[in-house]
Formats: structure tokens, C-alpha cells, sequence
């Protein structure tokens, strides 16, 4: 403020000086008459717009005095009548122009002002919705006319494996699949998308297009929607139906089970028994506990806690897991190998799921292994599919004969199983899990004769919905 009353008082001294010179020039041109009273106008004018109202009425005052001094001294040197109307109507309209000025320059900094404030809100707003765009769990994309790639959030960038600070790139370089799609909206808006799996970050989106403006060179507003969370969401309405139906059938189903399994236990028991039907209750018993253990397996799957996801070291978990599962599995640790690269590795999971869906995936690989002593029956291999890719993955590989496309179609079915004493639920439990956690279990073929499971985790960096 200080600063602010230097300069207008140096710009005040300014301008009266000025106007002493245009009097004094006025004075040595002929006197009021010349004409040169109109520019000591401009000078207030333009003084005005910068000083305050006050400083411009007293520049004002200070002109008009000027006037009828300069007036006062013609008067004397030349004896004539002296033209004060016309200094009074000078200094009228020094006045005048002082108060109009002073008006519009008011409305003209609060035009500023008001301008300026409008800015820092848009500037705020602009700043709040990027914030936002990036923020958000769907992957949001703008492209223009030609498909080239305005706009991409944090997400979207996640999604399909790529730098979100990368500009000018083609929607077909992204993915050819979503670009064709979207060139088939384009000719009709009524489609209705379908899913697409993006081969470089493992993952089924739904895409969804809206225009941004109503001209035919507007771009085009692309919404991705990761699958893995639209599942989660059917799954708990599955699991919530499945509970239903468990707990109405539990006690129908158990208790005759029961009945069964005791009466089996008591007639291998009686000693009127003949020895060649003692392998028929040995049936009924083994019978009776596979059907509990599926009873079992069901119940677990429709009573399971949701998932508490946490951020963990994967290296340091799986090395306890390996630990644990030998140790109560009797099983030689030596059979089992782990490999994570990068060693820091984290992942976003609940921690008791993976541990089920490991010893799930760890009971098949053994089930099936080879009796080949130089190689581990086991690996557990962890890594990135790609440089790029921003979703760790997680191998369990057995050195068994692999999986036949027969029954890879229903690998993932309840109760399917090739086991005669399995029950067909490992697998399918697992998968369940996976998906809870936003992840993905898939069996991966290879040419080799051994078997890969592959969980894909979500990428850790990112929030759970």
C-alpha cells in the first residue's frame, strides 16, 4: 500500500506539472482563446484512471485554478474584458471528465477484478476435475475425430500398459480392438460395445463412448470399466444366493450324512459281518466323507469373509508359505523353488486368500508331478509379463503332463474334477478368490509338457473399488 501511495503521489506531481506547462504554453499562445485548455481534459482523463477519486477532483480543481489564474493574469496585462465563462466552462469540464472517467475506470477494475476472480475459479475448477479424471478407478479416454489420443488418465494409462504422460498417440496403436469398435460407433451409435481382452495387461474391459459435442469433428469421450470389478460385484450377489442355499440344505444334507457314516462305522464293526462286504462299508464310509468335504467346501466358499486387501512383499510371503505348507504337507522343501523378479516386488491382496488359493494350486501340482528328482516338483515364479506392464503375476508350475483342451474347457467348473477322490471345488474356489481380489486365475498352455496356473494380480497402485 505504501508502494501504491508513492506512485500515485509521484504521478499526481506529474500531471500538475504537466498542466503548469500547458498554461504556461497556453498563456504565451494568446490566452484561453488559442484552444489549448482542451488538453489539460486529456491529461485528468487519463490521470484519473489510475489514481483515486479524491487525488482526481483535486487535479481537476488544481487545472481550473490554473485556468482563472492564467485568465486573471491576461486580464491584467491587456486591459480587456477577460473570457471567464469560458474558464468557468473549462473548469466545468475538467470536473466533469474527472467524475466520468473515475466512474468508468471504477467499472472497469471491477470488470478486472471480477475477471480475474472468474479466472482463478476456472483455473481451480480445471485443475480440480484433472485431478479427479486421474483420480478416478475408470480409465477415461479423449480422442478426436482421427483417433488420436487427447486426453488419458492415470488409469486408463494402467490399463493398457503405457507412459499416462504420452501424448499424439493413435487409438489403434493402443489397441486395435477398442479402435475398431469405436469406428463402429461412429457409423452407428446405437451399438453396444463389447468386452475386449487387452493381451499386454491381462484384462477384460468394457468400453463405453460418448460424443463431446454434437459437430461430426467433436472427439469423443472413451470410458474403460476393468471386468475383474463388475465380477467382484456379481460374485457377491452370487456368493450371497449360494449362502442362502447352503444354509437351507446344510442341515437336510449333514444330518442324514451322519446317520449314514455311523451306521457304516457299526456294521464294519459287528462281528455277524461277513468279511467280503466289509469292503462295501469301507465304500460307504469313503463315500460319506467325500460328500461332507464338498458340503464343507461349499460352505466355506458362501460363508467367506470379504476381502481385507493389503499392500505386501510378495518374496518375504512366499518364502513363509513355502515354510508352512512343507511343514504340514510332510513334504521335502526341496521340491519346491521361488523365483520374484523383481525382489521388492509388492502386491495388493488379502493375504489368507492367496495363502488358500496357493495350497489349492500347490495340492494339484503334487498331485500331478513326475517323479523326476533333479528338477523341483514345484516352481513359484513371480515377474512382469512385459517391461511395460504395471500388473505382477504370479506362476505356479508343476512338471506334470499339462492339461488336454478337453478339459481345459472345464477346468474351472464346480465339482468338475478327473480325481476320483477330489471334489472338484480346488479350482473353482480358487478362481472365486481371485476374483474377489480383483484378480485373475487362468491356466496358461504351453508346449512344454508341465503345468502353468497363472494369477495376475491388480496392479498395486491402484485403489480398490
Amino acid at each position: 500500500k505504501s508502494n501504491n501511495s508513492k506512485a500515485r503521489t509521484r504521478s499526481w506531481i506529474s500531471r500538475s506539472n504537466g498542466d503548469m506547462l500547458v498554461t504556461a504554453l497556453m498563456h504565451s499562445s494568446g490566452g484561453i482563446e488559442s484552444g489549448l485548455g482542451v488538453l489539460l481534459v486529456v491529461s485528468i482523463a487519463a490521470t484519473t484512471i489510475v489514481v483515486r477519486r479524491r487525488t482526481a477532483l483535486g487535479l481537476a480543481a488544481f487545472a481550473t485554478i490554473m485556468i482563472l489564474l492564467q485568465q486573471f493574469y491576461a486580464g491584467l496585462e491587456s486591459h480587456k474584458q477577460s473570457s471567464y465563462p469560458i474558464a468557468g466552462f473549462l473548469g466545468v469540464t475538467y470536473f466533469a471528465t474527472a467524475i466520468l472517467v473515475y466512474a468508468l475506470a471504477k467499472r472497469i477494475r471491477e470488470s478486472e477484478a471480477l475477471a480475474k476472480k472468474r479466472g482463478i475459479d476456472l483455473a481451480n475448477l480445471a485443475q480440480l476435475t484433472e485431478h479427479i479424471i486421474q483420480r478416478m478407478q475408470t480409465g477415461v479416454l479423449v480422442v478426436d475425430h482421427q483417433g488420436v489420443v487427447r486426453l488419458i488418465n492415470e488409469a486408463a494409462a494402467q490399463m493398457l500398459s503405457i507412459n499416462p504422460n504420452t501424448k499424439e498417440l493413435s487409438l489403434s496403436y493402443l489397441s486395435a480392438a477398442l479402435a475398431a469398435q469405436w469406428r463402429h460407433w461412429q457409423d452407428h451409435t446405437d451399438y453396444n460395445p463389447e468386452a475386449i481382452h487387452l493381451a499386454q495387461s491381462h484384462l477384460d474391459i468394457m468400453p463405453r463412448f460418448a460424443r463431446i459435442s454434437d459437430s461430426p469433428e467433436g472427439g469423443t469421450l472413451i470410458f474403460l470399466q476393468d471386468m475383474a470389478a463388475l465380477a467382484q460385484q456379481a460374485q457377491q450377489l452370487q456368493l450371497a444366493s449360494l449362502g442362502r442355499l447352503t444354509a437351507s440344505i446344510a442341515h437336510e444334507i449333514r444330518n442324514p450324512l451322519g446317520a449314514i457314516s455311523h451306521a457304516g462305522q457299526l456294521l464294519a464293526e459287528s462281528v455277524h459281518i461277513d468279511k467280503n462286504d466289509i469292503r462295501l462299508t469301507q465304500i460307504i464310509l469313503d463315500h460319506s466323507q467325500r460328500l461332507n468335504t464338498i458340503v464343507e467346501n461349499v460352505m466355506s466358499v458362501s460363508r467367506r469373509r470379504p476381502s481385507n486387501v493389503e499392500l505386501f512383499a510378495l518374496l518375504p510371503f512366499l518364502q513363509r508359505f513355502v515354510t508352512d505348507y512343507t511343514g504340514g504337507q510332510n513334504v521335502d522343501k526341496n521340491s519346491f523353488a521361488i523365483e520374484v523378479n523383481p525382489a521388492d516386488m509388492q502386491v495388493r491382496f488379502d493375504a489368507s486368500h492367496l495363502q488358500q488359493i496357493l495350497v489349492n494350486l500347490c495340492d494339484n501340482a503334487l498331485r500331478h508331478r513326475q517323479p523326476v528328482k533333479e528338477n523341483p516338483a514345484v516352481i513359484l515364479r513371480a515377474g512382469y509379463t512385459t517391461k511395460q506392464a504395471t500388473r505382477p503375476h504370479l506362476d505356479v508350475i508343476d512338471n506334470g503332463p499339462g492339461v488336454s483342451a478337453e478339459v481345459l474347457v472345464h477346468l474351472f467348473e464346480p465339482f468338475f474334477t478327473t480325481n476320483v477322490q477330489g471334489s472338484g471345488l480346488g479350482l473353482y474356489i480358487s478362481r472365486e478368490l481371485a476374483e474377489a481380489n480383483q484378480a485373475h486365475l487362468n491356466y496358461i498352455s504351453s508346449n512344454v509338457p508341465q503345468g502353468i496356473f497363472r494369477l495376475t494380480f491388480q496392479d498395486p497402485r491402484r485403489q480398490f473399488e
